[in-house]
């Protein structure tokens, strides 16, 4: 449902999304009610104390206010709870109700004034039990009324202003968008956008030293956001509907698809390494992309840190991450050539180390820890990066790609590799790390590839939106990402992004089931399970070819028509509407999933099955609960080591035979 307009501005609400808190308030009101009517009751309105005339005054006028505010709320429930997203016609008297109960505010306001002078001025000689039940009245009066006032914030949308809207939709067909009336009105409201964006960061980041890095940072980051943002008008609780919705609907799917279909599948690489030697590899080197993360990991990890007698090393004033690193990968602190701890946007932390096990050079970059880093992730535009002898577009992720030219530099224009190299000539080079880790270790290996040509890289959960097609191709013969089950991060990039908001437009417009009951149902969903068939996904007695057009609803929920948007039915690829330029993962991909029902006893041991697959793969988001746990390194790290320890039981049969194929 479009943002709820009132008071002559539009708020990030909706005129359906006042049933949970409106039965919130109305349970406290209620219990509130009848506490004030039994203490009135059992005085029988006679108080021997003085102020006893105030005193009645107030719960009397206490219970009067009471009264009109639960039959308010009620009446702001039952309305509330009507129709459907796309549907507010029977919500249509939700802005007067709204007014009447911001007017019952007033009230409210003075007679908790009423009560605190008369308790801090005529309560003496009173029952105390009385005074501390006035006490609690007064108290809560201005708890609710805190608590409406930090609502009020937390709901005002700043671009929300009347001057600010958008004229009135006109049919397809119709409506000029090109008119110098329009494009002048979204120029302006683009730019106010993007300063209100740039407000929001700025004030996130706060405790950050200003500097030009990180005010170009907002800038990019502002712009991104207010582009994705601008083209249509859903509220937070819209979105969390579509994708319990979507989360059903996927769920759904997956119970339907046939277990023994098979889709072709292209050799990974010219020559195809056994994947039990890679995973052997990959669980030997995610140890180092672990360790890279320092003491809050291993903490996590292990709760009973030991410390060792070592020298602090770079920016870890206290020695907790070295020594962190140190118990993690088992080296001694000889082995260690080089290590950073230097943290500021598109420069993030990584050690080189000596690895004698695998007989490696190892540069192990660490993920996202901070701050700073979010930043580095959030610059998502795309920047040029010419590989000689690679034919096509060349272009990767920004602030990756600025981070990979960080450590780049570092390792050798410092001369830091040519130093390690020179004690252990005959050792080969390996880059390593996770998440953000992984990507800047993809980049830093295509970099570095034509001055170290045997160099590989393992790229644990690396963002999806990372390289172009021409550089994902070309690493392919040195880069291996490994991703786990429905990890969001290796399939979060832009044009991900507005495939997941045209899904949720799609289905919050189909669906003919009020918001309330989608979020019940869905949370119910979520933490009990149940059968995906029986919630609803789509409108009833709707016939397929009818939903593959646009719906009126779903236009509804759009400010602007923009070349972001295209109707679901025509195309469910987002690569179908190239707005934005594709990234992809880098590499071969590694691809890692539990075997067995989507849904186990949570003290129960996973066990995981491992194949080759595709960036092509993970070009749509896929909604479930371990969307994020699958995303952490110590999952990734014991999903690795149970394939190993279970090598007979745990590789999918189509890695040992010739056909290439997947099973899916």
């Amino acid at each position: 449902m479009p943002g709820l307009v009132v008071f002559n501005r539009r708020w990030g609400i909706a005129s359906d999304d006042f049933v949970f808190p409106g039965l919130f308030e109305l349970f406290i009101r209620i219990l509130w009610w009848i506490g004030t009517m039994i203490l009135f009751t059992y005085h029988k309105g006679n108080f021997d104390c003085n102020g006893s005339a105030v005193l009645r005054t107030y719960l009397v006028g206490l219970l009067v206010v009471l009264g009109l505010i639960i039959l308010s709320l009620c009446a702001i429930v039952y309305v509330s709870a009507q129709g459907t997203i796309t549907n507010p016609g029977p919500r249509r008297s939700i802005p007067a109700l709204v007014y009447l109960r911001a007017l019952l505010y007033i009230p409210e306001l003075v007679w908790a004034s009423l009560g605190a002078l008369w308790v801090s001025g005529d309560s003496r000689g009173c029952n105390p039990a009385t005074v501390g039940a006035v006490i609690s009245a007064v108290v809560a009066s201005w708890i609710i009324l805190l608590i409406t006032g930090l609502g009020v914030v937390f709901v005002f949308d700043p671009l929300g202003d009347s001057r600010h809207q958008p004229p009135a939709m006109e049919p397809l067909g119709v409506q000029d968008m090109e008119s110098n009336r329009a494009s002048q009105f979204f120029s302006t409201a683009r730019s106010l956008a993007v300063k209100v964006w740039e407000s929001r960061l700025r004030l996130l980041c706060c405790c950050l030293p200003q500097d030009e890095s990180q005010r170009a940072a907002f800038s990019s980051i502002a712009q991104l956001f207010s582009k994705f943002f601008s083209d249509t008008d859903l509220v937070p609780s819209d979105i969390a509907a579509g994708l319990a919705l979507l989360h059903q609907d996927q769920d759904k799917m997956e119970r339907s698809r046939d277990p023994e279909t098979i889709v072709e599948h292209s050799p990974s690489s010219p020559i195809e390494e056994d994947l039990e030697v890679e995973l052997e590899k990959a669980a030997h080197y995610m140890q180092f992309a672990a360790a890279a993360y320092g003491w809050p990991l291993y903490i996590y990890s292990n709760f009973n840190i030991s410390h060792a007698d070592y020298d602090i090393i770079g920016g870890d004033h206290l020695g907790c991450h070295f020594n962190s690193i140190l118990q993690t990968t088992g080296l001694q602190y000889r082995d260690f050539v080089y290590v950073s701890f230097h943290n500021q946007i598109y420069e993030i932390p990584f050690f080189v180390a000596l690895d004698h096990k695998r007989e490696a050079v190892l540069v192990a970059v660490r993920g996202t820890l901070s701050l700073k880093d979010v930043l580095t992730d959030l610059s998502a535009e795309c920047e040029n990066l010419p590989v000689e002898g690679v034919p096509g577009a060349c272009y990767a992720h920004k602030g990756i790609s600025q981070a990979a030219g960080y450590i780049y530099k570092k390792l050798v224009n410092d001369g830091i590799l040519n130093q390690a190299l020179s004690i252990v000539p005959e050792y080969k080079l390996v880059i390593t790390g996770h998440s953000l880790g992984a990507g800047t270790a993809s980049v830093l290996a295509i970099l570095l590839r034509t001055s170290f040509p045997t160099l590989q890289c393992y790229a644990f959960s690396p963002p999806g939106g990372l390289l172009s097609k021409a550089l994902a191709d070309y690493s392919k013969d040195f880069v291996v990402s490994v991703v786990l089950g429905k990890d969001l991060v290796p399939r979060l990039s832009i044009p991900n992004m507005e495939d997941l908001k045209r899904r949720i437009l799609k289905i919050v417009s189909n669906c003919n089931k009020p918001k309330y009951r989608i979020l019940i149902q869905g949370l119910w969903y979520e933490l009990f399970g149940g059968d995906p068939n029986d919630l609803p996904t789509e409108m009833d007695n709707r016939r397929e070819e009818v939903l593959s057009q646009p719906l009126l609803g779903e236009e509804s929920l759009i400010i602007r028509h923009s070349s972001s948007y295209q109707s679901l039915g025509s195309d469910d690829s987002p690569a179908h509407t190239a707005v934005h330029l594709p990234l992809f993962l880098p590499g071969r991909v590694l691809y890692i999933t539990e075997d067995g029902p989507s849904r186990r006893p949570c003290f129960s041991k996973p066990r995981y099955r491992a194949d080759w697959s595709d960036e092509m793969a993970f070009r749509s988001i896929l909604i479930s609960p371990r969307m994020l746990v699958d995303h952490m390194p110590d999952c990734v790290l014991r999903a690795l080591n149970t394939l190993i320890s279970n090598r007979p039981f745990s590789l999918c049969p189509s890695s040992f035979n010739d056909n290439q194929h997947n099973v899916i």
